[in-house]
């Protein structure tokens, strides 16, 4: 629990303090969105032939960053940070630049910003 709440406070979420202790974590994103952690114990309380998924992730949460640098930037300090990378940053054919690293436990996540995107001054 702790390795992915601290993941995904670098990524800019609102992670109340303490949940490292916790066995369900939530944040409540822009919508109404809720982004949830619980831990393995939580899930088999309720699903008791749950078991741990294999063979790639399911889904991909993408980040937006606020210029192509800032792309670089952030997966660079992630993987600085001991992070797994998993595509590196590229300029997308679909006018982005994007890239790929994956949390504590495997998922992917992208990082992106549109290729003319420029930091607001």
């Amino acid at each position: 629990m702790a390795a992915s709440l601290a993941f995904y406070r670098r990524l800019g979420l609102e992670v109340p303090e303490g949940g490292e202790e916790a066995s369900h974590v939530e944040v409540v994103l822009a919508g109404g969105v809720r982004f949830a952690w619980d831990t393995e114990e939580v899930v088999r309380s309720f699903d008791p032939g749950w078991t741990r998924p294999g063979g790639g992730h399911r889904i991909e949460p993408a980040f937006r960053c606020g210029a192509p640098a800032d792309v670089d930037a952030l997966y660079g300090e992630l993987v600085a940070a001991g992070y797994r990378g998993h595509l590196e940053p590229w300029d997308a054919v679909w006018g982005q630049r994007y890239a790929v690293v994956l949390d504590p436990d495997g998922c992917a996540v992208s990082l992106f910003a549109d290729a003319d995107a420029h930091e607001a001054v």
